[in-house]
């Protein structure tokens, strides 16, 4: 029996009949992720960062020390960010496991400790999910959340809801690219990226992936999620206004040839954020898993030359240790 997208709206370019696409369709070649494998197999890839595991968990973590009462927010690791805004806290792509993967013997493992632990959360009042894929959706660490915070509201795109339902979850919202909703007296938006979704064999692009923009009292924060750069991407901007805070993804870009579809490089990181007026920025999606060829070490290596070529004197770009905490006002 073929699927067919209950959410499909022929008038929407990035609906389709059999599930969702990206705005400007991109797709690999046939062999292209053999091929991908098997150079990596070759090459012994990914290699240990360079001062050892060990050497980059004494350099790029910390335990995060939950205090005060101001806005701000603490990069957990990967995609997770734990948010505080107007005495409301916030958790983005919550990955708590061991590893990233279906399987708990299996799969890409962390390689740093969580720098929180669940029961060290102080409050928890909405989740963010940006899309399915195991390093951004994790059922073993919902379901914790959902034990210590069962009225969480969860917010995701079109297509997890039930999903999210089925692990306990009682308040969940789905919304659509550019669709907005309000929740606790902060303003919250579904926003574009390019990407794909993906958890069994048999549901590829049958959910939607997105960003999301939060307002709250003045100030507009921009999670992306997974996404590679687009043009389009400057019309959140253009569409929601200027963007305070962004969290820039700059891991999982190697090889380039395969993963620049799907992931930003640091190098497109620094671009888009000039594009966007250089806002407070912090760099996502790295230190925690390996998921393609570079090291640990390597996205904030490259982040750091591309700062400095791109020679701007704003301090603006701030590179945080996992747990490290950053004022938003």
């Amino acid at each position: 029996m073929v699927w067919k997208n209950p959410w499909y709206n022929p008038a929407i370019s990035h609906h389709s009949p059999g599930g969702f696409t990206n705005v400007t369709p991109v797709t690999h070649q046939p062999g292209d992720k053999k091929r991908w494998h098997d150079e990596r197999k070759a090459a012994g890839l990914p290699r240990p960062p360079s001062n050892g595991y060990t050497g980059f968990i004494e350099q790029w973590w910390q335990k995060a020390e939950i205090a005060g009462d101001s806005d701000g927010l603490w990069w957990l690791g990967h995609s997770s960010i734990l948010l505080r805004l107007q005495g409301k806290y916030l958790l983005t792509d919550p990955v708590f496991s061991r590893r990233a993967s279906p399987l708990r013997f299996a799969g890409p493992q962390r390689r740093t400790p969580p720098a929180l632990a669940i029961a060290d959360i102080p409050q928890l009042d909405a989740v963010l999910i940006s899309h399915n894929h195991y390093d951004h959706l994790d059922a073993w660490t919902l379901r914790a959340l959902l034990r210590r915070f069962p009225e969480v509201h969860f917010f995701a795109p079109l297509g997890l809801g039930k999903w999210i339902r089925r692990q306990g979850a009682r308040h969940v919202s789905e919304l659509d690219w550019w669709k907005n909703t309000s929740f606790a007296g902060m303003s919250f938006t579904a926003v574009p990226a390019q990407h794909w979704s993906m958890r069994t064999l048999w549901d590829r692009n049958r959910s939607l992936w997105c960003g999301w923009v939060v307002e709250s009292a003045g100030l507009r924060f921009w999670f992306p999620g997974d996404t590679g750069y687009m043009p389009e991407l400057l019309a959140i901007p253009e569409r929601l206004g200027a963007l305070d805070v962004v969290a820039l993804p700059v891991g999982a870009y190697a090889p380039r040839w395969f993963m620049a579809i799907n992931h930003m490089d640091p190098q497109s990181a620094v671009t888009l954020w000039q594009q966007l007026g250089t806002p407070l920025a912090f760099p996502i999606h790295w230190g925690v898993f390996e998921l393609a060829d570079e090291s640990l070490d390597e996205p904030v290596k490259e982040l750091q030359y591309a700062l400095s070529e791109a020679a701007d004197e704003s301090d603006n770009f701030r590179i945080l240790k996992i747990g490290q905490y950053l004022s938003l006002r």
